[in-house]
């Protein structure tokens, strides 16, 4: 075997064992196990490291340098923050594989992130939202699917893939229903009559039965429905309203979250409902609030700009 051909054969193995580790051992989701696995392609091409031992020895220069060109790529703060935080765990692990006994990757400070505010739409807008995806829908049965895909994001604050991910098995449901989110951590959520009743029309609609070990919400070739199709039916949907780019199927969580503050809900029963790990993600929403409740003051009092 020439050494371009070993090179190739120590970079499948690494990659094959870190994508093993981030599916079993962290369960990470499909998402962040593809991005993690392309960070980790990058580095090892771009500094020429290509087993675990070479991947131990890289340095901060080494990351500074891979950095460097990925900003050349035209990468934003935000994805240099991301990547830097893949390769942080990719590094660590191959310096545990190494036999390194303080496996801590080299220290570099990423750069700082201006955290912007969700924008939420009203709850007019979400309903108008829906029920125009399902207008526009092919045939009434997709229609009705997707209109509830689309209660259930904003009248239960789901992520689109936890409500995606939805079985035969949790229905039918009852007021409360227990989800699986990130990290494979369990929450308890309540389900609004309304959200019930869109999901029981869809599946009285639907041409394939309910099967406890099938998705819940299928295609029309009765495969388990995918984020890019629901994405895509808001975007057409939401450029007939007239709202912005930011109306998108991830919005109607942060306008779940952001109505129930609106309405006196605490900030912890939100974090609950939301399934987020910590609550400095949650107090994101009192800043949308402040804001929403600035531009309603601006808009009905007549000396607001004095």
């Amino acid at each position: 075997m020439n050494e371009a051909a070993a090179f190739l054969v120590a970079r499948a193995e690494v990659l094959a064992a870190w994508h093993a580790h981030l599916t079993d051992a962290r369960r990470r989701s499909p998402h962040t196990v593809r991005a993690y696995m392309a960070t980790a392609g990058r580095v090892m091409d771009a500094l020429e490291a290509y087993d675990w031992a070479a991947l131990a020895r890289v340095d901060t220069a080494g990351l500074r340098h891979f950095l460097a060109e990925r900003r050349e790529d035209g990468i934003a703060n935000i994805s240099v923050a991301r990547e830097l935080s893949a390769l942080r765990g990719f590094l660590s692990f191959a310096r545990e594989k190494a036999g390194m006994v303080k496996p801590a990757p080299p220290r570099l400070r990423g750069p700082r992130i201006k955290r912007g505010i969700p924008r939420p739409i009203t709850p007019d807008e979400a309903t108008d939202l829906a029920d125009l995806v399902a207008v526009n829908a092919r045939d009434d049965w997709q229609g009705l699917r997707d209109r509830a895909v689309l209660l259930l994001l904003y009248g239960a604050g789901l992520r689109i893939a936890e409500a995606l991910s939805l079985t035969g098995a949790d229905w039918p449901m009852g007021d409360r229903l227990t989800i699986t989110g990130k990290r494979s951590k369990q929450r308890v959520i309540a389900i609004l009559p309304a959200v019930r009743e869109a999901i029981a029309a869809y599946l009285a609609a639907c041409p394939y039965p309910v099967e406890r070990d099938k998705a819940l919400f299928r295609t029309v070739k009765g495969a388990a429905l995918y984020q890019s199709a629901v994405q895509k039916a808001v975007a057409d949907a939401r450029g007939m309203l007239g709202l912005p780019d930011t109306a998108t199927p991830h919005a109607l969580r942060h306008s779940f979250a952001t109505h129930l503050l609106g309405a006196g809900a605490d900030l912890r029963s939100i974090q609950e409902l939301l399934g987020h790990a910590s609550l400095s993600s949650t107090q994101v929403y009192t800043r949308v609030d402040a804001a929403v409740l600035l531009d309603a003051y601006r808009n009905a009092h007549p000396r607001a700009e004095d």
